[in-house]
């Protein structure tokens, strides 16, 4: 097995676009408890920043904040979807390659096979020449 074969995910990888590798990044870091806290913490700090200035940029309701989680929420929503077809690319490599490997053991199982059937044809000659001459005496 070439060692392409055996790293085809490596090789995959290197394959990918700037934009499939941002995707990939951004997902792994909005689907983290870090970035979690991370966002909790920010809007925190904005609502108590904007509750006790005296001139807030982002007074009580928080109509600007509002605006950056759903405009957040919308790309959200398109990075996910870019890094599920991503993910779906390699389930679908992953099931290509092990395809290809099931199909190469097939073949040498089935090479193993015929070799053991002429060894077991092998020892049942050798048996009745045996027997055969062992009747002979």
């Amino acid at each position: 097995m070439s060692a392409e074969k055996r790293n085809w995910h490596a090789s995959h990888k290197q394959s990918l676009s700037r934009g499939e590798r941002a995707a990939d990044v951004l997902r792994n870091g909005m689907g983290s408890w870090r970035f979690v806290a991370g966002f909790i913490a920010f809007m925190l700090v904005w609502a108590l920043v904007n509750l006790w200035i005296r001139d807030p940029w982002d007074a009580y309701p928080f109509i600007l904040l509002n605006l950056f989680l759903s405009m957040l929420a919308g790309l959200q929503g398109a990075i996910l979807l870019i890094a599920a077809k991503r993910q779906d690319a390699i389930a679908a490599a992953m099931a290509e390659h092990d395809f290809e490997t099931d199909t190469e053991a097939k073949k040498g199982i089935e090479q193993l096979l015929a070799i053991n059937r002429e060894q077991l044809e092998m020892i049942r000659r050798l048996q009745e020449q045996a027997a055969g001459h062992s009747g002979q005496r």
